[in-house]
């Protein structure tokens, strides 16, 4: 990219308005051909507003959108993939019934006689994959892969469709490392060939390692737009959250907050040899009042498995559960959730919230058994324990009343916290529960962890992010291909040592 390279993309004196809400003010934005241009805010701060508006998903209220040098105002996504302009969103936004290659050619088909050419397409699905590391049977549905596999499809997708203007928001919240550098070279020829890319992501290390350019936006507003390299991480988060670069420097970019639990704590829970064909080996930890105990290892290594497992959720071959003492006998939710074990899942999204309803709603959705009185809830009731959660868990919404999927993504994920202390749980089971959230956001979720393990409750944190594990886990337990193959504590714990237990540590024998 060049500086005098004209626009592929531009954005003029962009606003839009939603009812009691600013969520675009005056927004200009330029993006060359061949630049990697960084799009970054706190959650709320109108990056996702501003991408369905160049998309045609929104319209503005005022402002206009130049594409190739001339005003463009798209109806609809399908309208902007055709013109050249294609997103790849966080949350996967395929349909999962369908097959992968199905999914892959969506809308444009090979035919033959004017029938599909299921035969052809496949072949081609396939061949279109394998480029970017993704050995996969491609007649299976979309929805039987990991959410990385589903990630690579949908990223596939985007470029096939040969776009000038590539919209990534999160692109990496799914994948594990050998996927990330596929991405990133991907990126990297598409540059050399003009593309251009719009870059959302929390993820810092990203962001100096693959942009041009940054713009920063703040409670709808452009605060800053430059080369990357002119911005230092500790002042690009300042400039994001609007606070002083002391400040900042002072509190670091995590907050976890938790102190080591007594040693001579019985465990809150014991996981002993939980086995599932081709899934689970023997996996065994426990968790102590007041910890918080990693699991780490790479997407596929059994993460998400085992806390499902634990309640409930993936039934098992054999193993035993015991929380905070008593053993849980054929675990299904409801036994889970009433022995107190809650599980705020990955996918918060499909899994988590309930986006239609409201925030009040969505609070008080696990404990209105325990509200009921003569089988009806009274709204007073309600009422007293959504302003509890929302003061202490300082979830930021419009109202009560507010819609759920309107929040940004750090409220949404309190606002599952919310929903399950409201049962004063035993356990909570957290799986990436910073996973697409901003720095803002992600230090207040550490800080609140912290809060809940220094109060007694005891923590299993999955997650990702090496130095997430690191600053915020007592102990954590190593897995890969559904085993344990190591397990820290303390001073022990540290990336390096994680990153040696999985390239070194062995697991059982699985015969099963």
């Amino acid at each position: 990219m060049t500086d005098s390279a004209e626009p592929v993309l531009e954005v003029r004196d962009l606003s839009k308005r939603f009812p009691g809400v600013r969520a675009l003010e005056a927004v200009n934005l330029t993006v060359a051909p061949g630049e990697v241009h960084a799009l970054v805010g706190e959650n709320g701060a109108g990056k996702s507003t501003l991408i369905k508006v160049l998309t045609g998903v929104h319209r503005a209220d005022a402002g206009e959108v130049r594409y190739q040098g001339r005003p463009v105002t798209f109806r609809r996504p399908l309208d902007a993939q055709r013109a050249g302009i294609s997103t790849i969103y966080q949350e996967v936004n395929l349909i999962p019934l369908l097959s992968v290659a199905r999914n892959l050619f969506l809308g444009r088909e090979p035919r033959r006689f004017g029938l599909v050419d299921v035969r052809r397409m496949n072949r081609e699905a396939g061949q279109t994959l394998s480029r970017y590391g993704v050995d996969v049977d491609v007649t299976r549905p979309l929805r039987s892969l990991s959410l990385g596999a589903q990630q690579m499809v949908a990223l596939a997708r985007a470029v096939a469709v040969d776009a000038r203007v590539l919209i990534m928001d999160e692109p990496t919240s799914s994948l594990e490392p050998r996927e990330v550098e596929t991405l990133f070279r991907l990126v990297r020829q598409l540059n050399a060939g003009g593309v251009a890319v719009v870059y959302v992501s929390h993820r810092l290390d990203e962001l100096y390692q693959l942009c041009d350019r940054v713009t920063v936006l703040r409670d709808g507003r452009v605060v800053h737009t430059g080369p990357m390299a002119d911005l230092d991480r500790l002042r690009l988060v300042s400039t994001m959250l609007g606070r002083d670069l002391a400040q900042v420097r002072q509190e670091g970019l995590t907050r976890f907050r938790a102190a080591p639990p007594p040693r001579d704590a019985p465990p809150v829970l014991t996981v002993d040899r939980l086995r599932k064909r081709h899934v689970l080996r023997d996996v065994s930890f426990t968790v102590r009042p007041g910890e918080v105990t990693g699991l780490g290892g790479l997407l596929g290594s059994g993460r998400s498995e085992t806390a499902k497992a634990i309640v409930g959720a993936l039934p098992l071959d054999g193993g035993e559960i015991t929380v905070a003492g008593r053993r849980l006998r054929r675990p299904t939710p409801r036994r889970a959730i009433r022995a107190g074990v809650a599980l705020l899942p990955e996918d918060r999204k499909a899994e988590g919230i309930v986006p239609d309803l409201s925030v009040r709603e969505n609070i008080v959705l696990a404990a209105m058994p325990r509200l009921a009185r003569a089988g009806i809830v009274t709204r007073d009731r309600q009422d007293r324990l959504v302003e509890t959660f929302m003061k202490r868990l300082r979830i930021r919404a419009s109202s009560p009343e507010q819609r759920a999927g309107d929040l940004s993504g750090g409220n949404q994920q309190k606002l599952l916290l919310a929903r399950w202390l409201c049962l004063n749980p035993k356990l909570l089971l957290l799986d990436e529960p910073t996973r697409g959230i901003d720095v803002g956001a992600k230090a207040e979720v550490q800080e609140l962890i912290g809060e809940l393990a220094r109060d007694g409750l005891g923590v299993v944190l999955i997650s990702s992010d090496l130095e997430e594990l690191v600053e915020g886990a007592e102990r954590v337990v190593v897995l890969r291909a559904g085993a344990v193959v190591g397990e820290l504590v303390g001073d022990d714990v540290s990336e390096h040592a994680i990153m040696s237990a999985l390239a070194t540590g062995e697991g059982p024998d699985d015969d099963r």
